[in-house]
């Protein structure tokens, strides 16, 4: 089987909507805020940064997921902590997306290839060296689910964060801080800044210092819209991207590869035709 796609783009194509379960999974939340939690973005930073433990402060947290506004971390680090307990917020996580995924997949939960496709996933997601990618390697430190269903999201969570610790680093290398970065997203795919749903909440006067910065190196023109410059540094950001999420793939033969994106595609499709993407 050929693949004109890089295989991380081919991957992240069929990884994500497995990954992105506690967002969308309506489950999820529901978990979490059954511990006691506030509200849905307790719930999002107490699954995710729980990798990480009590002590991590909101200054780390911000600094690993990269893309929050100032302050919006310390809302709910460490405050989600008083609430309940990392090893809680983990278990309930890992508790709603099974149940999101088994929701959507329905019989198809139980199906060979579930079994089949978490076992590759895995070995290809515990393969990858962890320097450099803070989130991924906290999440290599946590058990390995043996139930099928859970194993196959912890191995789809274990690759959406590896590649993000990799965008990061891509992000980086061209400058662009973690609000640009969302400006830049937002624009590439044309949405402007203010519509898009991570920044739109923004003060009018925060957004447009961010955008008036993009403009100003020349990434954004006078119409608001990416310049050829913009594109381009969108462009090699998903590149280069592209390539520090490789590394986990080549544990795997071609066939296994094969045998993997096949399996994964029919969960793939039935995930993304539930998700508001």
């Amino acid at each position: 089987m050929s693949h004109p796609q890089p295989v991380a783009r081919r991957m992240y194509d069929l990884v994500e909507p497995i990954g992105m379960l506690p967002y969308f999974a309506d489950e999820s939340d529901e978990a979490l805020m059954a511990l006691g939690l506030r509200n849905v973005w307790d719930a999002y930073f107490a699954g995710r940064a729980a990798p990480f433990g009590r002590s991590v402060p909101a200054e780390v947290v911000h600094a690993a997921f990269y893309n929050f506004a100032p302050g919006e971390v310390a809302r709910h680090i460490p405050r989600v902590w008083d609430l309940t307990t990392p090893e809680a917020a983990l278990a309930a996580r890992e508790r709603g997306c099974v149940a999101g995924m088994r929701r959507i997949l329905g019989e198809h939960a139980d199906d060979p290839a579930i079994k089949r496709a978490g076992d590759l996933l895995m070995r290809a997601a515990t393969s990858a060296p962890v320097e450099g990618r803070a989130l991924y390697a906290a999440l290599r430190a946590l058990p390995v689910p043996q139930e099928p269903v859970a194993r196959l999201w912890h191995a789809a969570t274990l690759l959406r964060e590896h590649r993000g610790d990799g965008h990061i680093v891509a992000l980086m290398a061209e400058g662009i801080g973690g609000t640009e970065a969302h400006v830049l997203h937002a624009l590439s795919v044309g949405t402007p800044a203010e519509k898009f749903g991570r920044v739109w909440h923004l003060p009018a006067a925060q957004l447009t210092a961010v955008v008036d910065g993009m403009r100003a190196r020349g990434l954004v023109g006078t119409d608001g819209w990416l310049t050829a410059e913009g594109q381009a540094t969108k462009e090699r950001v998903e590149a280069l991207t592209d390539r520090l999420a490789e590394a986990p793939y080549n544990v795997l033969d071609p066939s296994e590869l094969d045998r993997l994106m096949a399996d994964l595609e029919p969960i793939a499709a039935a995930l993304r035709a539930e998700f508001p993407w």
